[in-house]
């Protein structure tokens, strides 16, 4: 049976890439914003195993070193009350 569960997002001090250990062909829906927190959230099959999913963070005009084709678009939120603008992208390689 299929669930949508959430997934905290740990991010170091000057580190734009994460990682999330979801079910094996998790959906990811959204990564944003939960009061002051980052979230992630996937439609998963919770008896599937478990791996390891990369993702990356980028704030509007920085550089991004991964090509286009390894890169997939997964949400844009706003921070500090809109002053910074941060793109959520899966790196698939």
């Amino acid at each position: 049976m299929l669930r949508v569960f959430k997934y905290s997002v740990e991010i170091g001090n000057s580190d734009d890439q994460f990682e999330v250990e979801l079910p094996r062909s998790a959906q990811i829906l959204t990564v944003d914003l939960q009061g002051s927190e980052i979230k992630l959230w996937a439609l998963v099959d919770p008896k599937r195993t478990m791996i390891k999913r990369r993702f990356r963070l980028a704030g509007t005009g920085h550089p991004i070193e991964e090509d286009m084709e390894n890169l997939k678009y997964i949400n844009t939120f706003l921070v500090h009350e809109g002053a910074v603008v941060v793109h959520v992208f899966e790196v698939l390689n």
